[in-house]
Parts: C-alpha cells; sequence; structure tokens
C-alpha cells in the first residue's frame, strides 16, 4: 500500500465550471482516485475554488456585491457541481484563515532565505479606469509570433512570457484605452536562483507527457529564468505579512499554487490529525501528482516546484499530467472568453455518468479536442448505451429470469485470458494517467462479452440444455462483475448498481481491483436489474434537422387604440448560448441567442461588452426584439436587439439586462396576450413604445394600478401609453424582471 497525493488545478470562482473544466482537470484526477483506491493505496486529494484576483473584483463591482460574496457564491455553485459530478475531494477556498497563515507562512519563509526581495518594477496603468492592470486586463500583439489579443504575461500560442511593456499595440480590456506603464514597489521571488536545480529535477522526467516536458524545458534552456513579481496593488487577496504594505497584496498566482499545501493542511486539522499533511508533503516516497490544463504547465512544473525547493523538505511533483484544450465550434472552452457550457446546466438535463463517459472518451489528453452536442449524443447512445449498457442488460436480465441467482459452472479459459488482459492493460494505462485509452480497453471487454453473449445464443441454449446455458451465464456474468469494476472509475453510480444486481454486498471499492478477475460465487441470488444508461434523444438536434419550410410573406398588420405602438413589436424570450468578441470592434459582443427557431439561434450585435463579462452572459435569458429590421455594424450582421433598463435618466448610470420571471420555452412571445405583428420595424417604431422598470408597491407601479400575475417578482417592466398601464409579460404567469442584486434604479427606461 501506498501514499499518493493528488493536487487538483483551482477553477477561478468568476463563474460556473463548465465541460472544459471537467474534461480538462477535473475528471482525470477523480478517475486516478478511483483507481488508487482499487490498488489500496492511500489517497490524499486536494483543490478548491481560486478566489483572488482583479477580474473578481470587478465581476462584484458590477454585480454590487462584495469580492467575498461574489467568490463565495460561485465557490458553493462549483463545489455542488463538482460533487454532483460524482468527484469527491476537499474542495478548499483560497479566501480563509488557514490559507492565509500558511501563504503568509511561506512567505516570511522564503524571505528569511534570501529568495524574496524588493524591488522597484514597472507596472500598466490604466489612467481612465485609474489603477493598475493585472497581467489578463491587458492585450495586445505578441513581439514574437505576432498573435492577437494575446495577455501581457504570456502568450497561448507560442508560451513566450512577458514583463510590462514587451507586447506590441496594448491596450486596457476594461475601456479599450492604451495604458501607460508606472513604477511601483514590489515584492520578488528570486526565481533565477532555482534555474540549475529545476534542470536537473526535470531531466529524468520522460514518463512525463511531452508537452510538458518539452514546455518546460524550453523555458529552462532559453535564456534562462528571470525573478518574478509575486504582489500587487490591490486590496483583494492575502496580506503582505510585513508593516507597511498595506496598499498591496500576494498576487493570485503566487498565493493560489501554496493552496494544494494549505488545503492539505487545512483538511488535517478539519479530520482532527494536524499533522497528517506531513505524511504526503514531507515523505519522500509519497508520488505528487498535478491535473492541470496546459496554460497552466510553467506555475507547476517551474514556480511552484522553485518554492518547495526554497522551503525545503518537501515532496516536489512526481508527474503533471496536463492536458490540451476541449473545443468547441474550434475555440477554447473558457470562462473569460465565452463559449462555455456550465455544468449545472448539464447536469440539469443529463445524467453525471453519462457526462463522464463522453468526455473520458474524448478527453483531451495529448492534443486539443472538440466538443459537438451531435457527437456527445452519436457517442453515449452507440458505445455507451449499445455497448456497455446493453451487456450489462441483457445479461443480468437474462440470467435472473432463467437462473434466479448465479449458475453453476467452469471458468472458460477464454474468458479467463480477455478479463486478465483487460485488467493489464486497464492497470498499465491508467497507471500512467491515459485514461482515453484505459476507457477503451474497458469497452473492448464489453465488446467481448456481447460477442461471446451472441455467439453462445443462450436464448436458444436455455430450452435445449439448460445447464449448458448455466455454464455459459456464469462466465456471462464474470464479464459483467469485471466490467463493474474496471467501469468504475469512469461510470461509478452504474458500476455500483451492477455490482449489486449481481448480488453483491458490500462496495467496489472495498472488493478492489482483484475483484475484476475472481470468478462469481454460484448460487449467489441475483437482484432485479434495470438498464443503468439511457438512450439519449436532444431536441435540440431533431429540431435542427428537420426540414425547412417555405415561409409565405406576412402582410403588415395595423393597430389602433391603448398599445398600439407596443403591439407592432414581436418580442421573445431567448438563450445566450455564443459570447464572441466583435472582430472589428474593442466594444461589441457578438451574440448568438436561442429563440426556438428552426434556422438556429440568432446572431446579435450588441454594445454591453464594457459592462458584462462574457460568462455573466453565457447561459443568460433575456428579451430580445425578434422583428427589428437587420442591421450591420463594423461588417457583422444583427438580426434583433436584446432589452435592457437604463437608469441613467433617473440619477444613476447603471443598466440591467431584462429576463422572465418564469422558465418558459426559448421564443415565447411577450405580447401581454395581445395580438401583435412580427412586420419587419425599424429601431424608431420601438423607440416610440415606453416601458418602464420599477418596484410594485400596494399594488401600484409608479404611483398607477397595475394587474400582476400570481407571485410576480417585486419589480417588474411595464408598457405606459398614456393613462393606460399594463405589465409586460406572456399574459399568463410570466412577466419581466431584472436581477435581484441589480443596482438599477426605479423608474429606469427600457431600450
Amino acid at each position: 500500500m501506498s501514499k499518493v497525493c493528488i493536487n487538483i488545478a483551482w477553477p477561478y470562482a468568476n463563474g460556473p465550471i463548465h465541460l472544459g473544466h471537467v474534461a480538462g482537470s477535473l475528471l482525470p484526477p477523480d478517475i486516478f482516485r478511483r483507481y488508487n483506491l482499487l490498488l489500496g493505496n492511500e489517497v490524499l486529494m486536494v483543490g478548491g475554488s481560486d478566489q483572488h484576483g482583479t477580474p473578481i473584483t470587478i465581476s462584484a463591482e458590477k454585480c454590487g456585491m462584495t469580492p467575498e460574496a461574489y467568490a463565495d457564491k460561485y465557490h458553493e455553485i462549483n463545489k455542488k457541481a463538482i460533487e454532483d459530478l460524482n468527484i469527491h475531494y476537499f474542495f478548499n477556498k483560497t479566501h480563509c484563515p488557514v490559507h492565509f497563515e500558511v501563504v503568509q507562512d511561506v512567505f516570511k519563509k522564503l524571505m528569511d532565505k534570501g529568495y524574496i526581495y524588493v524591488k522597484e518594477t514597472e507596472q500598466y496603468f490604466c489612467p481612465k479606469c485609474n489603477r493598475f492592470l493585472p497581467d489578463r486586463y491587458v492585450e495586445g500583439v505578441c513581439p514574437k509570433c505576432g498573435a492577437e489579443k494575446t495577455r501581457s504575461d504570456q502568450c497561448d500560442s507560442c508560451g513566450t512570457t512577458f514583463e510590462p511593456g514587451d507586447l506590441k499595440e496594448p491596450y486596457c480590456t476594461l475601456c479599450g484605452s492604451t495604458p501607460e506603464i508606472r513604477p511601483t514597489k514590489h515584492f520578488f521571488l528570486k526565481l533565477s536562483a532555482f534555474t540549475d536545480k529545476l534542470i536537473d529535477y526535470v531531466k529524468d522526467k520522460d514518463y512525463w507527457r511531452s508537452n510538458v516536458k518539452t514546455f518546460t524545458q524550453n523555458w529552462l534552456q532559453g535564456e534562462g529564468l528571470t525573478d518574478r513579481a509575486i504582489t500587487r496593488d490591490m486590496s483583494w487577496g492575502v496580506p503582505i505579512p510585513i508593516e507597511g504594505w498595506d496598499d498591496k497584496v500576494i498576487y493570485v498566482w503566487f498565493d493560489a499554487v501554496i493552496g494544494y499545501l494549505s488545503a492539505s493542511v487545512e483538511y488535517s486539522r478539519q479530520i482532527g490529525k494536524p499533522d497528517y499533511w506531513k505524511e504526503y508533503w514531507q515523505n519522500p516516497d509519497c508520488k505528487h501528482y498535478y491535473f492541470i490544463g496546459k496554460d497552466n504547465i510553467p506555475f507547476h512544473s517551474i514556480i511552484w516546484p522553485a518554492i518547495l525547493m526554497g522551503l525545503g523538505d518537501m515532496q516536489l511533483p512526481y508527474d503533471i499530467p496536463a492536458n490540451e484544450y476541449l473545443m468547441i465550434g474550434g475555440g477554447k472552452l473558457s470562462k473569460s472568453r465565452g463559449g462555455a457550457i456550465d455544468i449545472p446546466s448539464v447536469l440539469e438535463k443529463y445524467d453525471a455518468d453519462v457526462v463522464r463517459y463522453y468526455l473520458s472518451a474524448v478527453m483531451p489528453d495529448t492534443h486539443d479536442s472538440e466538443f459537438t452536442w451531435e457527437d456527445f449524443q452519436t457517442k453515449v447512445n452507440t458505445e455507451l448505451v449499445a455497448n456497455l449498457g446493453n451487456f450489462f442488460h441483457r445479461s443480468l436480465d437474462f440470467a435472473k429470469k432463467n437462473f434466479g441467482t448465479i449458475p453453476a459452472g467452469e471458468m472458460d479459459p477464454e474468458v479467463t485470458k480477455a478479463i486478465e488482459d483487460v485488467v493489464k492493460e486497464f492497470d498499465d494505462l491508467v497507471g500512467r494517467c491515459d485514461f482515453k485509452k484505459g476507457l477503451k480497453a474497458v469497452m473492448n471487454l464489453s465488446s467481448f462479452g456481447n460477442k461471446y453473449f451472441n455467439d453462445a445464443a443462450p436464448w436458444k441454449l436455455v430450452k435445449e440444455d439448460k445447464d449448458a446455458c448455466g455454464k455459459v451465464m456464469h462466465n456471462v456474468l464474470r464479464i459483467v462483475q469485471a466490467l463493474s469494476v474496471l467501469s468504475w472509475p469512469y461510470v461509478p453510480a452504474a458500476a455500483e448498481k451492477v455490482w449489486g444486481f449481481l448480488g453483491n454486498e458490500g462496495t467496489i471499492e472495498a472488493a478492489g481491483l482483484g475483484a475484476a478477475s475472481k470468478d462469481v460465487v454460484t448460487g449467489q441470488q441475483l437482484n432485479d436489474s434495470v438498464p443503468v444508461f439511457k438512450k439519449l434523444d436532444i431536441p435540440e438536434l431533431k429540431e435542427a434537422n428537420k426540414p425547412k419550410e417555405n415561409k409565405q410573406q406576412e402582410q403588415p398588420k395595423t393597430f389602433t387604440g391603448p398599445f398600439a405602438d407596443f403591439r407592432r413589436l414581436d418580442i421573445r424570450v431567448g438563450t445566450i448560448v455564443s459570447v464572441e468578441d466583435h472582430p472589428e470592434a474593442e466594444k461589441l459582443y457578438v451574440l448568438k441567442v436561442n429563440l426556438g427557431e428552426e434556422d438556429g439561434p440568432r446572431q446579435l450585435v450588441t454594445n454591453i461588452k464594457s459592462l458584462f463579462p462574457k460568462d455573466y452572459m453565457m447561459g443568460r435569458r433575456l428579451l430580445v426584439i425578434s422583428n427589428l429590421k437587420k442591421a450591420k455594424f463594423r461588417g457583422v450582421e444583427s438580426f434583433g436587439m436584446l432589452m435592457a433598463a437604463d437608469d441613467e435618466t433617473v440619477g444613476g448610470n447603471s443598466v440591467a439586462l431584462l429576463k422572465p420571471s418564469t422558465d418558459v420555452p426559448d421564443g415565447t412571445k411577450l405580447n401581454c396576450g395581445l395580438e401583435n405583428s412580427s412586420s419587419r420595424i425599424e429601431l424608431k417604431q420601438f423607440e416610440a413604445v415606453k416601458i418602464k422598470m420599477s418596484s410594485v408597491v400596494d399594488g401600484k407601479f409608479m404611483g398607477k394600478d397595475i394587474k400582476l400575475p400570481a407571485n410576480a417578482p417585486k419589480r417588474v417592466t411595464a408598457i405606459i401609453d398614456g393613462d393606460e398601464i399594463m405589465a409586460l409579460g406572456d399574459g399568463k404567469d410570466c412577466v419581466i424582471t431584472v436581477d435581484e442584486d441589480s443596482p438599477i434604479l426605479d423608474g429606469a427606461d427600457v431600450r
């Protein structure tokens, strides 16, 4: 029995985790943890929420929240999402007393040893925003490879790292203006002192993935390591444990990697064994694994090992199996750059095991992989359901109906060899973190089982020779048992069910990897079974593949009387499914919004980029004027306009996106139950309609009586036409509101 320490990259607490996080750095360590538990190893697995840095403060400001409240909100959301995926580890956070204590202790120890010192440096400062800008808030052109939208600390395309001033054509991503370079004093980590030690540390890591070793060696063998600032001019973060530095904090990249150690200390204290962490961190026989995305390689293969070397008597990373990117539509899944598919939303529709299986099958281990809903449905239906699920169900159902218990039989050498070969292959592949090939080995055994079942034709044999059929089924159930054990790291909930259907007691973890090769117990009572996987039928794909119908041109409608101007509008509920930067305009987003239309999502161009980050926009439900005439903004067409409340005219300066108060389908018309037009209109016709946002007090909206459905929110949107007033909604239970924490003032105009 060995000790293994598994360290997991810390998702940034600036939004819900997405499929890219899971495929890249959350699911692989859980597979590895379960594999080690099958071997009987002791495992300490830690990680948590990265809560510090400027992105949190900016997002919190926009939501009217404190940075701590904002970060804790997404910490809890992501913690639950990870648990719902059946991924289990000690999930800590960087904004907590123990983390502060450990980071400050590391800081002081390194400074006492001469590895941290003070130096005046230059940093980007935005005069318009009146703040120093962290690396990710300055972008420009890479001076080495020419890549655009390159962040000021590192180029994702060529791996080059930068100092302030290196980037060509820099601009502030918050306001678009050109930043200045200003002097400021900071603490620096003396990385240059560790160059030789790190070169020696890396040279025997032939078992590292080529992307990790090559990237690391290029860093070390280039111009050598340069010392790196570890503090920043801001107030949100770990305080510097030195007097007179209250206006700065320890920077997030330094404090976040120390989180692995602080989480281990926190966990040890919580279980009542304060020194338990030392059995892993100061034990030369304990191997440390770090599961990360490729953009975090240098922080884990160079900077963190240097910190550990500086401390002394600490275990360095044994392996860093960094994954590449999961892509969608050719772009990286990323909260900061848009395109993310968040896990809470995915798990509302799909079983966790199904998501785990697909992401394991397309895991971007050595190269980027592409996610599509079509591939998701195809792989689940043709592999997981038709192969593994089918074998489980047909075998267990047939055995239960015809025998009730596990029938007597000798171990067929062909089956024994097939199981032993796969167990050996599984052990080798998963043991070196080759999880995708490990899953393939499991599925190959399932294919063997289906063929063995078909060739024996037990449905015929049972009528001719029940004893001979029993011997066949004995071996079939051996394969079922082996598959339940081997599939447990990938689809744990289903595997445990199958283990129970066989009549086995206890858990797969307790039984261990050896149970895959063991014989089943003759006479053991079989339990009633049900299919453990269901075929997917994704409605959106079915709609997208429907043949297009020819639509007759609708004749324009004319309206008279109250709300005549409003009735010209075709307002619909939609969901944002894509958020991209406009290729030619720094202040514009290009959105794709699902309005439930056969032609797919609508494309909208909007100027709210400076107000709302992409992670706030992605997946958001909102209102769209769907019959506005097509417009073009800097070469990109827009087929509608989203609606927002703007309180600038009543003393504030805020914008709030509108949303439905109930979960109505995409495409729902917000015509208040009136007949309306879908004929194309001009912007001026929309502007002729007076719509306001306000609170309802004692049944009155801005002093006027208003009729609302039961359970309507406190704040609603209403159309005002002279003395007439009507709540904007679908004429049933849905009305239009804003987020509860929105700073929007009563009386705001809707535009």
